[in-house]
């Protein structure tokens, strides 16, 4: 899968390399170097590809995270710029148990639940360049046997 979003062409054509996804679905870590083509006016990194770093990655981990007895959606995104980027950026993903438990009590009963999920874009010196903020829509699917 890691190649596979290499070579997606939203990723390859705006510089962006997908460094790992963990063997359990519940990590990924992503950079995005600075090249030319990806470089706004002022050259620093383009926002659209600091948003596109990080897409798809909460909603990807989540649906194999949680299992097949769920639907789950980008529902809602949002990047604040806290700094320019420069150089090669990173950002991080980690789902963990409690994220996992929290989305099954809510949804247990078959509501949908909206969660949101947040990831820094980090350059080199750790500094935070951007945050950016993936609302999730997530519900247990309808002929989903009851957990127990």
């Amino acid at each position: 899968m890691r190649r596979l979003l290499n070579v997606w062409p939203p990723f390859l054509f705006a510089g962006v390399r997908v460094r790992a996804i963990g063997g359990d679905w519940r990590s990924a870590d992503v950079e995005l170097r600075a090249h030319w083509w990806n470089r706004n006016y002022v050259g620093v990194h383009f926002g659209g590809s600091l948003f596109a770093m990080t897409d798809p990655f909460w909603m990807l981990l989540t649906i194999h995270a949680i299992g097949s007895d769920y639907i789950v959606w980008d529902r809602a995104g949002e990047i604040e710029f806290l700094k320019p980027g420069r150089g090669t950026v990173r950002a991080t993903f980690r789902i963990d148990d409690a994220m996992l438990d929290e989305i099954r009590a809510a949804t247990a009963g078959g509501e949908k639940y909206l969660r949101w999920c947040e990831t820094d874009v980090v350059n080199g010196d750790g500094d935070v360049v951007a945050r950016v903020r993936k609302q999730l829509y997530i519900r247990r699917k309808k002929d989903a046997p009851a957990s127990g």
